[in-house]
């Protein structure tokens, strides 16, 4: 089973929460981590800038990963989210068993 984890930041609690409940609904995702207080650096249209941030980590289905982006890019208020699928190499059987029941549509 193809595994990932998908990061994206968001500017506030608010819309983490949004996107959170669409994708547990949908089952696009068996667990998702929102991290507080993420400092971001970052160049845009040549300018250093910072920002704090919301982190989620979104663990789920490569499979899921279309949806996944579409939901976030439909609500994000940024032009060009952060949206990142990373693979999962290895992880408990335990665990990987839980996530595929949890993402069965």
């Amino acid at each position: 089973m193809d595994i990932i984890v998908v990061y994206c930041t968001v500017p506030e609690k608010k819309i983490a929460k949004e996107i959170t409940k669409i994708l547990m609904k949908h089952k696009l995702a068996a667990c998702v981590s929102l991290i507080d207080k993420v400092q971001s650096v970052f160049s845009w249209d040549g300018e250093i800038c910072e920002e704090k941030e919301f982190l989620m980590m979104i663990k789920t289905r490569r499979a899921n990963y279309g949806k996944i982006k579409l939901v976030i890019e439909d609500i994000h208020p940024y032009n060009v989210p952060e949206i990142i699928a990373l693979p999962i190499v290895d992880c408990s059987e335990d665990y990987l068993k839980w996530l595929v029941k949890e993402t069965e549509s």
